[in-house]
């Protein structure tokens, strides 16, 4: 039977288990190290340029990441797949985050520490590409509602209905 103690084999497992999450976050070599160090410095940089890492900035990246992965499985799904509309799409989404950054310096520059401006610009985008996200699953075949089936309709949404209807 074992006791509450750490024994002198757990505390060597331990030690070889913090060297490895160490190798795997900075690396072995000095370029690594430097590589690791600078990517790093730049979402801290980039972090408070749009206000900080708060829920509301995650769930835009996150939906961001999805609306793009799902768009082009839709794209492959279609055999639409085009590079220079991946390329735009990219960049849409970095100028989404441009003006985040934008509203940051806004809220700023007229009362710090009440993000009014950036909290709209954050809602309205993620609106915006929760709907996107929707409208990508009805491409690639998720089943959706009725009523958002409906609504995505009405607003000329891309789900399976409009595909080749020329409706956009």
């Amino acid at each position: 039977m074992r006791s509450c103690f750490i024994l002198k084999g757990d505390v060597a497992m331990i030690k070889e288990y913090a060297s490895t999450i160490y190798t795997a976050a900075v690396g072995t070599t000095g370029k690594e190290t430097a590589i690791g160090g600078a990517v790093a410095a730049a979402g801290i940089v980039i972090s408070d340029l749009l206000g900080g890492w708060d829920k509301s900035l995650q769930l835009l990246l996150a939906l961001m990441v999805i609306d793009y992965v799902s768009g082009v499985l839709g794209a492959v799904k279609r055999r639409t797949v085009n590079s220079e509309v991946m390329y735009w799409g990219g960049i849409r989404k970095v100028v989404v985050l441009v003006v985040v950054g934008l509203a940051t310096l806004m809220d700023e520059w007229i009362q710090s520490g009440a993000p009014i401006f950036r909290t709209a610009a954050i809602y309205f985008y993620v609106a915006r590409e929760g709907l996107s996200v929707v409208e990508n699953l009805g491409v690639l075949g998720v089943p959706l509602p009725a009523a958002i089936k409906d609504k995505l309709e009405q607003l000329g949404g891309d789900t399976d209905a409009n595909i080749g209807s020329g409706k956009k």
